[in-house]
């Protein structure tokens, strides 16, 4: 097959043929990437509304969630988001399935994780990039696409637990979300283990309950919220 880019000449090396005797056009010429199976990937985008004036994540802050209208995870709520098209960025994924989802445009958001346990998804191998927004104005979201309803619930986010043995740290959160409007609440306790000894951490977020959410969203959240804690922290340590 002819190659995926336009221009190659990046990627030319020093100009020397394989072990097979292929220059680089030879060898693209023959390259099948259908030979390999591959995973999926997909963007969500946690956006957060926020006072101008907040110390914590308990502060008046929103989480803003769509309902699934089709499978998998039908009728329950997750973080706008979708498959990343071939030729667009990551970013450019989150912002086109934010609009296509809520009808939110022209929001900054950023990378902040990676989720890639191979049992996230029944319909494929999923790695999903997580983006963060940021908002302090209030916006209005309309469900679209394949969201069956869309809306900014309030947020209510605990360390409940804190163990600890030689090796490990391990903290337990409880995340409840609600939207009165909707008379929804949605909740979920998790555990974050972390190595104790290391300067490698090598965090693992574990849902333990999970009543309302998709997939694994709630676990995408707690990241998300308690990164925001430490941008807090960080903040109040410069000041």
């Amino acid at each position: 097959m002819s190659a995926f880019l336009e221009d190659i000449r990046p990627f030319y090396g020093n100009r020397e043929r394989n072990d097979m005797g292929q220059t680089l056009e030879e060898f693209l010429e023959a390259y099948d990437p259908k030979r390999y199976e591959q995973p999926s990937v997909t963007v969500d985008t946690l956006v957060v509304q926020h006072p101008k004036q907040f110390d914590t994540v308990n502060q008046g802050l929103k989480v803003l969630m769509i309902q699934r209208g089709n499978h998998p995870s039908i009728g329950k709520w997750a973080l706008p988001g979708g498959f990343i098209e071939m030729r667009e960025d990551g970013i450019e994924s989150a912002k086109r399935e934010l609009q296509e989802e809520t009808g939110l445009t022209g929001i900054p958001i950023e990378q902040i994780h990676a989720w890639d346990q191979w049992k996230r998804d029944p319909r494929s191998r999923i790695v999903t990039i997580a983006y963060l927004a940021l908002v302090e104005e209030e916006l209005h979201p309309k469900a679209g696409d394949d969201a069956a309803d869309a809306g900014f619930f309030d947020v209510e986010f605990n360390l409940i637990k804190k163990e600890q043995d030689k090796e490990k740290s391990y903290d337990t959160y409880h995340l409840a979300l609600s939207n009165k409007g909707k008379e929804t609440i949605l909740s979920a306790t998790l555990v974050l283990s972390q190595n104790c000894n290391s300067l490698i951490r090598q965090k693992h977020l574990e849902i333990i309950e999970n009543n309302g959410f998709a997939c694994d969203h709630a676990r995408i959240i707690t990241q998300g919220l308690l990164y925001i804690e430490n941008l807090l922290k960080q903040q109040r340590k410069e000041d």
